[in-house]
């Protein structure tokens, strides 16, 4: 296999996992900056205060985007197991 083939793929890789985990860490950063704003006009200084609303977020967004995240973790699978007879 080529270095450009290998290059491509982990390219291509890399580019999936972060299109993956774009909705998660997003949803993980809207629900951190709502509390942080909440807990600075209240004064509440509470650490783990957080924690809970950003897991229930993740959680859900995950349940949601599941579907979507599982089809092209497999797409990219079977791309990749095809590509197989043709390395010498």
């Amino acid at each position: 296999m080529s270095p450009e083939a290998i290059t491509r793929i982990l390219r291509e890789g890399l580019a999936l996992t972060l299109t993956l985990s774009a909705g998660p860490m997003l949803a993980s950063m809207l629900i951190g900056l709502t509390v942080a704003i909440f807990q600075a006009t209240t004064q509440i200084q509470e650490q783990t205060l957080s924690y809970v609303p950003k897991l229930a977020g993740v959680f859900l967004t995950i349940a949601i985007m599941g579907p979507w995240i599982l089809t092209q973790a497999v797409r990219f699978t079977v791309t990749l197991l095809n590509t197989i007879p043709t390395v010498r």
